[in-house]
């Protein structure tokens, strides 16, 4: 007698699926089905063992208990297997000529300030002072008014504020803006350095294991916003720092590197209140409307 609910190897996966009543949402049904044939496959392929199966879980059981308030190791996890990236690039298909997006990262801190355009947003007094200006714009080239820009970066010491508490300020190098009436921002911040993801935890540990670094490129995070527009989440990274080609997450976009200055002008400095010289950036983003595609994907 064959039923298909009896378990059997070569019919694992569909053996599974099987077992998913009628009443199941139809897209959960889906991905998990998607997600069973998978496994089930690499189990096959890679004939895993028992034992290493069980190290798998404990792997992931120490993901679940090193996640707290403020570090989600799962979302490191994603970020270093790349998924975190295909998950965004298959989701964001916007028309040419649009700004990327790149990972949001786990440190991204709701109800930042929001400050008047030129303010600085550094706060404990660390690393080469840095101005950032530029303006948005949409595909047509047009100024967009009154964007927000949600920036956050991490200090020089290579750590964001939430992974120092007590010893930086809080919503150090955080801070929202909004553009002008032609869609100019600016403001002042530090030149960003390279860092580590967090590597104490079992993410780190494979990291190690796979014989591979922890750290990411150095950049600036944005969240850029407007209505009637798509949400964009990118950063901006620095042309000379060594993890470009490697960033531990797989954040870097070629597009997404841009030229940083360095400005030797004492009276230039002093009327932004920097010390000479300063870094300079200028960075514009250019944001698509809803729903706009590429011609590629109509």
């Amino acid at each position: 007698m064959t039923d298909i609910s009896w378990f059997e190897e070569d019919r694992s996966a569909e053996i599974v699926s099987s077992r998913t009543g009628p009443a199941a949402n139809p897209r959960l049904r889906e991905v998990v089905d998607t997600l069973v044939r998978h496994m089930h496959a690499a189990v096959r392929e890679a004939k895993v063992t028992p034992e290493e199966w069980m190290t798998g879980i404990q792997f992931l059981t120490d993901t679940g208990h090193m996640c707290n308030e403020w570090r989600q190791e799962f979302i490191l996890l994603s970020d270093v297997l790349g998924v975190s990236m295909l998950v965004d690039a298959v989701n964001h298909h916007r028309p040419n000529g649009s700004t990327e997006n790149t990972v949001l990262g786990p440190f991204h801190v709701a109800n930042a300030p929001e400050y008047p355009l030129g303010a600085n947003i550094c706060l404990d007094g660390k690393g080469e002072p840095l101005l950032v200006r530029g303006r948005v714009i949409d595909t047509e080239g047009q100024p967009i008014a009154g964007v927000t820009l949600d920036v956050w970066q991490a200090n020089e010491d290579g750590f964001y504020d939430v992974q120092q508490k007590g010893i930086q300020p809080d919503f150090n190098l955080r801070g929202i803006f909004r553009t002008d009436a032609d869609g100019y921002y600016w403001f002042r911040s530090v030149k960003p350095r390279w860092y580590p993801i967090p590597d104490d935890g079992p993410v780190g540990k494979m990291l190690t294991a796979l014989d591979r670094h922890p750290n990411r490129a150095a950049h600036l995070h944005f969240i850029v916003e407007a209505a009637g527009y798509d949400r964009l989440v990118t950063h901006i990274f620095t042309p000379d720092c060594p993890y470009l080609p490697g960033d531990a997450v797989f954040g870097v976009k070629q597009s997404l590197i841009a030229d940083f200055e360095l400005i030797d002008e004492p009276g230039e400095a002093a009327k932004l209140g920097f010390s000479s010289p300063y870094w300079s950036v200028q960075w514009d983003f250019t944001l698509a409307r809803e729903g706009q595609l590429r011609p590629t994907d109509i």
